[in-house]
């Protein structure tokens, strides 16, 4: 029978590791849990082993490899995997202090552990724990605490980080599409300039000592392109300076309130990017609101957290106009329908989901479908941005190249 490597959890908190000969990983698993222990991870003994030779003989040595300790604060990913592993713990029975024991030992972060210990102390001391979550609001958000307090209110905690873990891998992957789908134009953009330096700073100058004697003779194109290659070379460090000095000015104006609203306003009023970040944005708000719902959350406190959600504070400052319509005895429909920024389907389904007593569930379909409207929205904009910034590049080039051909061109003609 094979052998298989485990990890394992104790009562006490305490990880353990062990070797056991079992049919198969599922017998282990089961013999694990008889000896009132959380299995961590379950391994093939020859597999572990082959990996532990190969990554020793990558680094020149057969000795067991070191686990490097990673740097920095706690991020976003740190979070997710914090909360996966602990619904995983407590829903196999692990207590809450002993899971937070148990994630301390498993930390490769000082700050994830630093984090852990605060937390694993205050609940020691009789602190709930979304209490304990609340003084780390910076880094868990209120949304994350009010699912945590919902699920201390039902004694679903295990069920209700399931949740949390769904909802932050969705949201994660929705960023993360968006992030990846600007990277390619971003790449064409910076060759795009790259290559109007080279042009400019590099090929343009060649000509230059070709072209003094000519003056006035030249084409208008040849003399304009032979100017911005003379400005190039002459000032294109002050030029630089310039574009990074305006760069950061407007870059720290965009931060404040004035210019984050002027540029949130004039990114939903783009022709085809608005509807997006329209789209996308709602999709952060339906999402945190179905989830919010779903887990008990009373209305009111999850309107005023889902519109917290939304990053776009010209739409946060419509949303925020729901919840008091809804203190006020209004019905949602009525009061998201007043914002004037959900399309019919989506007004249809909340209507839906308020008549039949489903709003939560029809928040996270209609979260759904603006997803995949969101993606497909995104491959279209692509399809379209690639093959114009390829045209846009191919004509700048072409032109400066044109204006040397008419400049050579006018030379031949004054020799004749």
């Amino acid at each position: 029978m094979p052998e298989f490597v485990w990890r394992a959890a104790t009562a006490t908190g305490k990880v353990e590791e062990g070797r056991l000969t079992a049919a198969s990983a599922g017998a282990v698993l089961k013999q694990l849990r008889e000896q009132g222990l959380t299995p961590l991870g379950i391994d093939d003994a020859a597999t572990a082993a082959a990996s532990a030779v190969a990554s020793a003989g990558a680094a020149g040595t057969f000795a067991q490899p070191k686990v490097r300790q990673a740097k920095g604060p706690v991020t976003a990913p740190d979070v997710l995997a914090i909360t996966s592993e602990l619904a995983i713990m407590l829903r196999a029975g692990l207590a809450l202090d002993n899971a937070l024991r148990v994630l301390i030992d498993m930390s490769h972060k000082p700050s994830v552990a630093e984090l852990m210990q605060g937390i694993l102390d205050a609940v020691k001391g009789g602190t709930p724990l979304s209490r304990a979550l609340a003084q780390h609001r910076e880094l868990f958000g209120d949304f994350y605490i009010n699912m945590v307090r919902s699920g201390e209110a039902s004694g679903q905690m295990s069920a209700v980080l399931d949740r949390l873990v769904e909802h932050m891998e969705r949201q994660r992957t929705l960023r993360d599409s968006v992030i990846s789908a600007t990277i390619y134009p971003a790449i064409l953009l910076g060759v795009a300039v790259l290559s109007l330096i080279a042009m400019l700073g590099f090929v343009v100058p060649q000509f230059e000592k070709l072209f003094t004697d000519m003056g006035d003779a030249l084409p208008m194109p040849t003399r304009l392109v032979m100017g911005l290659g003379q400005a190039f070379t002459n000032y294109g460090l002050f030029i630089g300076a310039a574009l990074i000095g305006v760069g950061i000015l407007l870059a720290r104006w965009f931060k404040s309130p004035a210019g984050r609203q002027w540029w949130q306003t004039l990114v939903l009023r783009l022709p085809l990017m608005g509807p997006l970040a329209l789209k996308y944005q709602l999709t952060l708000f339906s999402r945190s609101l179905g989830t919010l719902l779903g887990n008990g959350v009373p209305m009111l406190t999850a309107l005023h957290i889902a519109t917290e959600t939304v990053g776009n504070t010209v739409l946060q400052q419509a949303l925020a106009r729901v919840s008091p319509i809804v203190k006020e005895g209004g019905r949602v429909v009525q009061a998201l329908s007043a914002t004037g920024i959900f399309e019919p389907l989506a007004i249809n389904l909340i209507r839906v989901g308020e008549e039949t007593g489903r709003i939560g569930p029809m928040m996270l379909e209609l979260a759904n479908i603006l997803n995949r409207e969101v993606e497909t929205g995104i491959k279209r904009l692509l399809t379209l941005v690639e093959p114009v910034l390829i045209l846009v590049l191919g004509v700048l080039i072409a032109a400066i190249i044109v204006s040397i051909l008419l400049g050579i061109l006018s030379i031949n003609d004054l020799a004749v």
